[in-house]
């Protein structure tokens, strides 16, 4: 039995669709969908809204989930809440990257000298001090033709520098790393480069490498991801957003997709710490202001 014709009564008479929709057990998208009335104004803006959600997160390669797609529609003058973009982007199958679970992977040198924790987990973002506090790590990148290793630096605001990349794990490799965000950053002597107890960041060789070039050493505590979080949260960021999603058949070819992830990862991506900010934009913000007060 067609129980529209019912339904549409009550509404003629301004009485409660959605009431009489539940005594007869049908839904009211199925009732409105049969009256064949075009699409109601909330509905054409959901559509086009739609649109938009889909193009920032191709844009972004698949990485934004709700929250950076919401900042970067703000950024276009478009104002819409943050669950509706969320309930968008779940009917359409969209989703953010995700980092797989963290495994341990540093391995101590019971003989390395004991250094200080200068930085105790104080990784507040402030544009004025990017110079003078860095975190550094290695990762593994797997590929067909074997382990890719990745030493990083990062500084707050999180902006991360490209570093040399090998199928070892040597001293020289993190060497490489510091001396090139060195001359990429150009720090006052004396800036901290922080990291964990891994054998290579408490050599003695790399203890003097980092005199040479006038930059102090912190470590963190063994077995403590947090103290060394900002890199870590790179690493997440650069394996759930590019890493994981597809197979390396080459050493070559991951480090040319690392080399462009860092580049968007400073001068696109939206960071929440930074107030949905690039790193880029943030730090240009910041000596924007520095000369509008001078």
């Amino acid at each position: 039995m067609n129980c529209y014709p019912f339904i549409e009564a009550e509404k003629s008479r301004q009485r409660n669709v959605k009431r009489a929709c539940e005594l007869l057990k049908v839904s009211r998208s199925a009732y409105y969908q049969a009256r064949g009335d075009e699409p109601s104004h909330r509905a054409r803006q959901d559509a086009e809204l739609a649109a938009r959600v889909q193009a920032v997160h191709e844009e972004s390669k698949d990485r934004y989930g709700a929250p950076r797609v919401h900042a970067q529609l703000r950024a276009q003058g478009r104002r819409h809440s943050r669950k509706r973009v969320a309930r968008l982007m779940r009917d359409q199958g969209l989703r953010g990257r995700a980092a797989k679970r963290w495994k341990k992977t540093t391995i101590p040198d019971p003989a390395a000298a004991a250094r200080a924790d200068r930085i105790r987990r104080d990784f507040t973002a402030d544009a004025s001090k990017t110079n003078m506090r860095w975190c550094g790590d290695i990762t593994y990148i797997a590929t067909w033709e074997g382990w890719l290793s990745l030493p990083s630096s990062t500084s707050p605001p999180a902006a991360s520098s490209a570093t040399p990349m090998a199928s070892h794990l040597r001293t020289e490799l993190i060497a490489g790393a510091l001396s090139n965000a060195v001359a990429a950053r150009d720090p006052e002597p004396g800036v901290i480069f922080h990291s964990d107890r891994g054998c290579q960041y408490t050599s003695a060789a790399y203890a003097a490498f980092a005199d040479e070039c006038e930059v102090t050493l912190s470590v963190g505590r063994t077995g403590q991801c947090w103290d060394n979080a900002l890199a870590e949260s790179f690493f997440s960021s650069l394996k759930g957003e590019l890493i994981d999603t597809r197979a390396w058949p080459t050493r070559a070819g991951a480090w040319r997709a690392i080399v462009e992830y860092i580049a968007w990862y400073n001068g696109t991506r939206l960071h929440s710490s930074l107030g949905y900010q690039s790193p880029a934009d943030y730090e240009n913000s910041h000596h924007e202001n520095v000369r509008r007060v001078a």
